[in-house]
């Protein structure tokens, strides 16, 4: 009997985490941002090696209506960093962005597992400030083309994700971006 009642609750798991599957969803998550050689093309020496590495943060919005496809917006703050360099000042910056995908999902025999890779377009700000002997004001922003990747389980119709993302910003080598997240489907 014991045996039966779990085959059952299982197999309505299964059911509700599948149906889940489609809809409009929402959700926010916790990011590790990287943005290397911040600055670099300014031609102030120290700022070749400054980079913005902080915990951000991301909101996600999106609609799933077939199984294999869907379309996403993430804002995305990249977080702010703050450094003293060599006898030469000060260097503060932020950054943010704003990205609009599609995502392919992978078809898996496995109910609560979905694995995806997405691709678009994020548009991204900068802005930073450099003191010392030379001071300059930075303020900049452009649209790249974007793309990563991910894997969610689902129970029902809550999403835990593990995703990468990874874009191009002027004067930087460039954001990667991983993030742990969960999205709530509504059907």
């Amino acid at each position: 009997m014991q045996r039966l009642a779990l085959v059952t609750a299982l197999a309505l798991l299964g059911g509700a985490a599948h149906a889940a599957d489609n809809g409009i969803y929402l959700g926010a998550g916790v990011s590790q941002a990287k943005i290397d050689g911040v600055g670099e093309d300014f031609g102030v020496d120290d700022l070749n090696d400054f980079e913005l590495d902080d915990t951000a943060w991301k909101l996600i919005a999106g609609i799933r209506p077939l199984d294999f496809i869907a379309v996403e917006v993430n804002y995305m703050d990249l977080g702010s960093e703050r450094a003293a360099l060599s006898a030469a000042g000060n260097v503060d910056v932020e950054a943010k962005a704003l990205a609009g995908y599609v995502v392919g999902f992978l078809p898996l025999p496995l109910p609560l597992l979905d694995v995806y890779a997405k691709a678009g377009l994020a548009y991204w700000e900068t802005e930073g400030s450099f003191s010392g002997p030379l001071s300059l004001n930075f303020d900049d922003d452009g649209t790249e083309f974007a793309y990563g990747f991910g894997a969610q389980l689902r129970f029902g119709s809550l999403a835990a994700r593990l995703e990468y993302e990874k874009f191009d910003i002027d004067n930087t080598d460039g954001l990667e971006l991983l993030t742990l997240g969960v999205t709530w489907t509504f059907l």
